[in-house]
């Protein structure tokens, strides 16, 4: 009579890969996506903090700056516009210091401002832009040089390759993809909110503008315009 013996099978114990490990088994090419990571962070909050309070302009700024025109108070007005202290106050204030300019001039005078004050609020949006598109170009990168390691481990294993020598190569050279697509998205996203802000204030310069200029080319028609 045959007596089978069973014997237990050992089960493979679940381990989870936590963040940190996953950082340090990506290599070296984790420092310059890490890097991008908090540089895209800084010009997110940095851009975001600045053009909120850009935004935050008072209802009455332009009623204020418009009594003060039709009173003739230019350096009142001035003086609200400085308080104010945003994009759009200051380009009011090229104009105020110029009104005694033609019309056509003034206008090509302030649009020029306009322009400085735009270009100072895209500061740093390039280099955003940047990161958005180089952290997935090195995460790729690195996964092309963790496949390149894996399969040449598996060429010195020779005959003794298992499956576990290669599935730990690919999730190792995946490891940078993952994070440089992580940071890429999450810069890709700031840059948009940005520009989107700067878009909706500069929407309001131009409103700004435009009523600024009837109210000048309305007192210059009168001859009512004295400095």
């Amino acid at each position: 009579m045959l007596l089978f013996t069973a014997t237990a099978m050992p089960v493979p114990q679940e381990t989870e890969l936590t963040l940190w490990e996953m950082i340090i088994k990506g290599g070296w090419l984790m420092i310059p996506i890490f890097i991008l990571s908090i540089i895209a962070v800084y010009l997110f909050f940095e851009r975001y903090l600045l053009l909120r309070k850009y935004t935050r302009t008072s209802s009455s700024f332009l009623d204020k700056i418009q009594d003060c025109i039709y009173a003739q108070n230019i350096r009142g007005a001035i003086q609200i516009c400085q308080e104010e202290n945003t994009p759009m106050s200051r380009m009011l204030v090229k104009g105020l210091l110029h009104t005694n300019l033609p019309v056509s001039e003034l206008r090509a005078m302030i649009e020029s401002s306009a322009k400085l004050e735009v270009s100072s609020m895209e500061k740093g949006l390039s280099t955003l832009a940047t990161c958005s598109g180089m952290a997935p170009m090195i995460g790729f990168l690195g996964t092309v040089v963790g496949m390149v390691q894996a399969f040449y481990d598996m060429a010195m294993a020779g005959n003794n390759v298992n499956i576990t020598l290669l599935s730990r190569g690919i999730y190792t050279a995946m490891i940078t993809t993952v994070a440089g697509l992580i940071v890429g998205i999450i810069a890709y996203f700031a840059y948009n909110a940005l520009t989107a802000r700067i878009d909706k204030i500069v929407n309001h310069m131009e409103s700004t503008n435009a009523e600024f200029m009837e109210i000048i080319y309305e007192l210059k028609n009168k001859n009512n315009f004295h400095f």
